[in-house]
């Protein structure tokens, strides 16, 4: 069994309207030195796959089909 985590967020130039709006949001909440926000999502997947190979191969192939949009996506994969 393998855990990935797989991080997906926006390229840079992107917009975020949710990073910017979480920043406005700490500046009236006082937190006066947060200087940027950006958002992302994180899914944690657990896959019944020995070969860390093949399962990173599946992560990527998951991405690519579903998880981020490789237009305005980039993403990272980690393994616990």
């Amino acid at each position: 069994m393998v855990k990935a985590f797989v991080e997906i967020h926006l390229k840079k130039g992107i917009a975020d309207p949710e990073g910017s709006n979480t920043l406005k949001a700490l500046k009236l909440l006082g937190f006066e030195t947060a200087t940027d926000v950006k958002s992302a999502r994180l899914f944690e997947i657990d896959l019944e796959e020995e070969d860390r190979v093949r399962a990173e191969n599946l992560l990527e192939e998951m991405c690519h089909r579903l998880l981020a949009n490789p237009v305005i996506h980039d993403y990272q994969i980690r393994f616990e």
